[in-house]
């Protein structure tokens, strides 16, 4: 009894210290955002102004390396966005709910119709039977994957988008499948890391957080996530919520 008393007494102080490191950690990078973002906007207006008011006065090289400085400034923008709310999920209550996933789904492809109108997308939405979630952050996972899908068909001449579910061993697998460019699957342990990306960001862009941020929302749901793909022959990303 001593030693499960002692025991748990050292796991107590353990955890205070784990939560006030964590705190810590959480204002620092809210921090460190905060002194990042305000250069960021100077270096992406300036080179705006550059470009708008003295383009006449400048050559062909030099306003190429102007647009290059604004473009990488709101990269930056939006990776420190990204990993504001990768490192704030964990603090982020759950609020789980009755939700329909395919209302989520049409929201989303409402929200990604500017990127996928001027092109020929066909997508196709199967059964998606109704879950227990939090609608915002599901909501989150369905942008990602979907925006995914959308971003590596880019080269396709008719890109083609699945959405799903199905039973397997008695669990409900949601999917989201592609015709895209795919990838070798010795690579796919590396997309659910941070800054992990298996294409260029200037064949593709983003920040490489979009995927380590939608693990994070399925394992907080007490699901798993995974992936099949082929090179050139498209991927398919698979997801459970838990119970």
């Amino acid at each position: 009894e001593e030693a499960i008393r002692a025991l748990n007494e050292a796991l107590e102080q353990r955890v205070a210290e784990l939560k006030a490191a964590n705190q810590e950690l959480a204002a620092f990078s809210y921090s460190i955002a905060h002194d990042l973002r305000a250069p960021l906007r100077a270096m992406n207006s300036f080179s705006r102004i550059l470009l708008e008011d003295y383009a006449p006065q400048l050559d062909a090289e030099a306003q190429s390396y102007l647009q290059r400085v604004s473009a990488n400034a709101l990269r930056m923008g939006r990776l420190i966005d990204d990993l504001l709310a990768f490192g704030q999920l964990s603090h982020k209550p759950l609020r789980k709910r009755l939700v329909a996933p395919v209302d989520l789904v049409r929201e989303v492809l409402e929200d990604l119709r500017p990127e996928s109108a001027p092109r020929q997308v066909e997508f196709v939405i199967r059964d998606l039977p109704a879950c227990q979630a939090d609608p915002a952050l599901l909501k989150q996972v369905w942008a990602n994957l979907v925006g995914n899908a959308l971003k590596f068909t880019r080269e396709r001449p008719v890109a083609r988008i699945e959405v799903g579910a199905h039973e397997q061993s008695g669990e409900r697998v949601y999917f989201v499948r592609d015709n895209g460019v795919g990838f070798e699957m010795q690579y796919a342990d590396r997309l659910f890391g941070v800054f992990q990306r298996l294409h260029s960001a200037e064949a593709y862009e983003g920040t490489g957080v979009g995927l380590a941020l939608t693990q994070r929302i399925v394992y907080r749901h007490g699901g798993r996530i995974w992936t099949e793909a082929e090179a050139d022959q498209g991927a398919t990303f698979f997801f459970t919520l838990g119970m």
